[in-house]
């Protein structure tokens, strides 16, 4: 397994219009890295550190790889290396299944990703048909750069009405980071808001070469702290299932469970379902902001509905 990849070449100057891929492989590898102690893997910790976790040859040695061969790895000379090295050292890494599928995005890019991600998504027309037949049950459809495409009446009711907004700012990223309203309706913002920037990281991963995703970066790293702290971290992860808590403004608490669906013609959409327990305080909640639909949140906060 210990092959050796082309000799180290300077990175090429980041022009813009894009995330630099190098760059993010290098900090993504050393991130993780960092987060290791000698103790996690089975190795003797012989006492401090200049640098938390665990250093390049004490990696290499778990990898099964040279020293020299990580080195260059994660100085972002991913070009030649196999994907049967690239699981050593996420095996040896200990990462998780979205970071694995990450590695393997920076280190191997598929070909004609710059393309397909300046194309714009669109929502069949039968999906949207579905969501509207949805009554009881927010739901929306999310597809690149966690940009919202499609609600029901139900969603609206629970998040507020996106129609209202102008289509750039449909966008989860912009709304958990730069909307008060937002930190106020999730209890749990701060979970929120890390898995928004674990999504963008992975779709930063699969699409480097997005203009429109590396404008969104700039732009909240410029206007949030907390989105540069989070973002600097290269945490990554992808949607699935779990709970929010939320607190509305015109029904109060929410506990609901949220489910993701990808869709099979498009792996880039997910359609996201809430729903509440049977019977339980939280289902009534959604009862009763189904009586109110789109107008629930400005009845709530005392905006008179349009």
């Amino acid at each position: 397994m210990d092959e050796q990849p082309e000799p180290v070449q300077e990175p090429a100057p980041h022009t813009g219009g894009g995330l630099d891929r190098r760059a993010e492989l290098s900090e993504f590898l050393r991130t993780r890295r960092a987060r290791l102690k000698p103790e996690d893997v089975g190795l003797p910790d012989f006492g401090r550190r200049r640098v938390p976790g665990l250093r390049r040859e004490e990696l290499a040695q778990l990898a099964g790889v040279s020293v020299a061969y990580y080195t260059r790895l994660e100085q972002g000379n991913g070009r030649n290396v196999s994907a049967e090295v690239l699981d050593a050292i996420a095996r040896a890494l200990r990462l998780t299944g979205a970071e694995h599928a990450h590695l393997m995005h920076l280190a191997k890019p598929k070909q004609h990703k710059k393309k397909q991600a300046a194309r714009a998504q669109q929502v069949r027309p039968a999906l949207q048909h579905l969501l509207d037949s949805i009554d009881a049950v927010p739901a929306y459809v999310v597809g690149r750069r966690s940009d919202i495409l499609a609600w029901n009446r139900m969603a609206a009711a629970l998040f507020g009405d996106w129609a209202e907004l102008p289509a750039p700012e449909r966008n989860w990223a912009r709304l958990v980071f730069l909307r008060p309203d937002y930190r106020e309706l999730f209890v749990e913002w701060d979970q929120k808001a890390s898995d928004i920037v674990g999504y963008l990281r992975m779709d930063a991963g699969c699409h480097p070469d997005d203009p429109r995703l590396s404008a969104l970066v700039g732009e909240l790293s410029v206007k949030s702290e907390e989105f540069r702290r989070l973002w600097a971290a290269h945490d990554v992860k992808e949607k699935s299932y779990g709970v929010k808590r939320m607190r509305h403004p015109l029904v109060g608490d929410l506990t609901l469970s949220f489910e993701t669906f990808r869709l099979v013609d498009d792996g880039e959409q997910s359609l996201l379902t809430y729903h509440a327990e049977p019977g339980s305080p939280s289902a009534e909640a959604l009862r009763l902001l189904a009586s109110w639909g789109a107008d629930a949140t400005r009845a709530g906060s005392g905006t008179p509905a349009r």
